[in-house]
């Protein structure tokens, strides 16, 4: 299944994809499934809506936002950094996840502000300890991402909270689905349609199952949950009017464009309703 997540005068809702006739079409509203189902969704008919006419939300409403640093061995190097030998996690809040074709905001902190496109991961079921053979079981989807970071706040710190975890950071959509393999995806990443990075999940250092029992060896997952596995290399800087673009086999094109943050029209990406009911 595939599903994104649009407005509507009920509030938000989840909408199951299909092609007909070469073009994608929102079918039928469903409501998200219970914590022991990844597939259960409840459904209920609706008049179509060509996706590309779709208001788009980020299709995630996660309890926390899991990430992998320095997961291809080229994308290390071209920091200057040693290829991992262990897993490196770090955390992004909720508060900044960011809707397709919404604008990632500069802040005034910053004088360095670089995307990294990567392949996002979401749980579909309560996750702890788990076996590297069953790790896979307790994915819901994949959908694509943007790890937007202060790079010169990433070197200042030392640590990585302020320079992930600015609102407007964690671009995610334009849809989840479970009808890809995450063994060998292409990524791209263009910024205002020039190719800035271009790499493949065959090419991790540490496999999606290794990612999810290291993890979940360490908290538990919830359903909803995200976990970004990391960016190839070619990340970059972004200015003001920029338009950047993740696209992932299977799973869309992400698109959202930058301003600064004295922008009169930007508002709260994530609206505190959403935060009222059940997870995603």
């Amino acid at each position: 299944m595939r599903y994104c997540k649009f407005p509507t005068s009920d509030g938000p809702q989840y909408g199951e994809i299909q092609t007909r006739d070469g073009v994608d079409y929102i079918v039928r509203r469903i409501a998200p499934p219970p914590e022991d189902a990844i597939c259960v969704f409840h459904e209920e008919e609706m008049q179509p809506i060509a996706l590309s006419e779709a208001h788009l939300l980020a299709p995630v409403n996660p309890s926390k936002i899991v990430c992998v640093g320095r997961n291809y061995g080229d994308h290390a190097k071209e920091l200057g950094n040693d290829v991992p030998t262990e897993i490196l996690i770090f955390l992004k809040p909720p508060s900044a996840l960011l809707a397709p074709e919404a604008k990632i905001v500069m802040p005034k902190d910053s004088e360095r502000v670089d995307y990294e496109g990567e392949l996002a991961v979401v749980i579909g079921k309560k996750c702890r300890n788990a076996t590297e053979g069953e790790a896979l079981s307790f994915v819901r989807g994949y959908v694509c991402a943007n790890d937007v970071t202060a790079r010169d706040l990433q070197r200042k710190d030392g640590q990585w909270t302020r320079a992930k975890g600015f609102d407007t950071f964690c671009p995610v959509g334009p849809f989840v689905s479970d009808e890809v393999s995450p063994e060998a995806l292409d990524i791209e990443t263009r910024v205002n349609g020039q190719i800035k990075q271009h790499g493949n999940t065959r090419d991790f250092i540490f496999s999606l199952a290794q990612v999810i029992r290291h993890v979940s060896g360490i908290m538990t997952l919830l359903p909803g949950d995200l976990i970004l596995t990391g960016t190839p290399a070619g990340v970059g800087p972004l200015k003001i009017r920029d338009q950047v673009e993740v696209s992932i086999s299977g799973l869309g094109t992400l698109t959202n464009s930058v301003t600064d943050s004295s922008s009169s029209h930007i508002k709260r990406v994530v609206p505190v309703a959403e935060h009222k009911g059940a997870r995603q």
